[in-house]
């Protein structure tokens, strides 16, 4: 009986003792007071699935978003709102939030107490997963640990796949700037006018708000940046691995937009934007994920985008504002240039050759081959740069050659530690999936793979549980995380105990690159030949 007692009252001040952490806590906002956690062990505050705009289903699918409607009473805001409508296209995605829905235009704030705080500059992150797949709730990006740095962390949601990215003549035709696509930007868009509106109620300087992401999401800092309607919405720019850039993810014309989603829409059956208005969620998924597209492209609508990215940059129409941007060592394996092909003189020479018929000798001379491990080397340099590292360097070139602003240039390297669980393999976005047997065998990386370096930026090794993290991991985090950091409280990434980063001159010709590694250091670029070479290929040196 008495240990019955005893267990019972431990139990109530268990009990009692988390509800002291884990208060609840309310701001007004413009349009209605939100409910959210105060953790007293943090001294944060946090509000989850704040929505931001009206829910894009029936006639508002496909439009423009609306900002929200306002409402009475309160509105508890404790936990992630539903995420975009997406499918498991990299299997190694983890989320927070329970379930998906059309529904999905929410934010996410961390925040230090509202009684603390005033002033503070803001971090607004937008996720990656090549405007197909994402989630402001993936542990990976929490924003606690950049909170406790001394600023706000936001995470926004936008529309993804078909929901996101859907061009249609019938759509352009009844909009009001006369054109169609580019919904997930415009969600990203009202998602920064909303940080201007409220982020005062947080504590947070509308005046002080840093964009940034990894591979999409760096892919739409870069868009939000040449965005007349976001531009001045900004006060500094951190991209990860991408930029909307030829080969990557770049905008095309209104009129090739439209053709497409025509196609595909009287392709599937439908003649109408009615018939594709009055299908389910489910009904509009499914044709999408038949048809094998892997997303839409991003469109020069002439009101999101009124031009190219390079015509934008080259005519001074961006945002002149600090820029940190970088990118992985091996962002993707040589064995996707090779398509499978042993690494033998042989082969690379052929896909070389296949690559550029008229230039091969000097991509040849660009990306050595006098040994299998250099082919190795070689093959992953142009993997990346073709993939994603080229229009990174590009954005980097741009800004600095067309703005008086500060540029600050990194390459991350640190190579992963192993799994825990030895029956899961390393993702193609940054987690794990489930080792098939059968399946082809990845060969060891040579570098750091593509969105490796979420979790360290961020802060957020600790919320990553599938990495045996070491302590030279935790290491490469926090000088990682705090060089953000100062970056978002200062423009500068410098600061006490680090290695000093120099911004990049516009005309250097091998400007400074922090090597992100267990022991940073500062380079002088050793390969921008490669990227003005592809610089060429791509058409973007006009």
């Amino acid at each position: 009986m008495i240990r019955l007692i005893f267990t019972i009252i431990v139990s109530i001040l268990l009990s009692l003792s988390l509800m002291a952490q884990h208060n609840s806590v309310q701001v007004k906002i413009e349009s209605g007071i939100i409910e959210g956690f105060h953790d007293a062990e943090s001294g944060l505050d946090t509000y989850f699935g704040i929505p931001f705009a009206k829910p894009p289903v029936g006639t508002l699918r496909w439009t423009a978003p609306q900002p929200v409607d306002n409402w009475d009473g309160v509105l508890e805001t404790k936990y992630f709102a539903p995420r975009p409508v997406q499918a498991n296209v990299f299997g190694d995605m983890k989320f927070r939030s329970e379930r998906m829905s059309e529904d999905c235009l929410y934010l996410n704030v961390w925040a230090p107490a509202r009684k603390s705080a005033e002033g503070l500059p803001v971090l607004v992150y937008f996720y990656g997963g090549g405007f197909v797949a994402g989630d402001g709730s993936e542990p990976r990006y929490d924003g606690a640990s950049m909170a406790k740095k001394g600023m706000i962390a936001l995470t926004v949601n936008y529309r993804l796949n078909i929901f996101g990215f859907f061009a249609h003549p019938e759509l352009s035709a009844e909009a009001p700037y006369k054109a169609s696509g580019n919904y997930g930007l415009l969600d990203q868009n009202l998602a920064l006018q909303w940080v201007q509106k409220n982020i005062a109620a947080f504590g947070g300087d509308p005046h002080r708000v840093t964009i940034a992401g990894e591979s999409a999401g760096s892919i739409s800092v870069s868009a939000q940046m040449v965005s007349p309607l976001s531009k001045n919405l900004i006060a500094g720019a951190i991209g990860e691995s991408g930029a909307a850039i030829n080969p990557t993810l770049f905008p095309i014309s209104l009129a090739e937009a439209e053709k497409t989603g025509l196609e595909f829409a009287e392709n599937t059956g439908y003649h109408s934007l009615a018939e594709l208005r009055a299908s389910s969620t489910d009904e509009i998924f499914e044709i999408y994920n038949k048809s094998g597209r892997f997303g839409f492209s991003t469109v020069v609508d002439g009101y999101f985008y009124p031009k190219t990215l390079p015509e934008i940059f080259n005519a001074g129409e961006h945002a002149r504002v600090p820029l940190l941007l970088g990118w992985n060592s091996a962002e993707i394996p040589g064995i996707a240039f090779m398509q499978g092909l042993p690494y033998t003189e042989e082969n690379y020479r052929k896909k070389v050759k296949e690559a550029y018929p008229d230039d091969y000798e000097e991509v040849l001379l660009l990306y050595p081959h006098g040994s299998e491990k250099e082919i190795e080397l070689s093959a992953t340099a142009l993997a990346s740069d073709r993939f994603i590292a080229y229009s990174t360097w590009k954005w980097f070139d741009l800004h600095r050659k067309n703005s008086s602003q500060p540029v600050f240039r990194y390459l991350y390297s640190k190579l992963r530690p192993p799994l825990v669980d030895q029956t899961l393999a390393s993702g193609l976005a940054g987690g794990t999936v489930k080792k098939d047997e059968n399946a082809f065998k990845m060969p060891e990386s040579v570098g750091a793979p593509h969105a490796c370096e979420i979790e360290y930026c961020l802060g957020n090794l600790h919320l990553v549980k599938e990495y045996a993290w070491t302590a030279e991991d935790y290491k490469v985090s926090e000088f990682m995380q705090n060089y953000f950091a100062n970056f978002i409280l200062t423009g500068n990434p410098n600061g006490e105990n680090l290695p000093e980063w120099p911004a990049a001159s516009a005309m250097d010709s091998t400007p400074p690159v922090m090597i992100i590694d267990v022991e940073p250091k500062v380079i002088a670029a050793e390969n921008d030949d490669r990227y003005l070479f592809l610089d060429k290929a791509y058409c973007n040196d006009k």
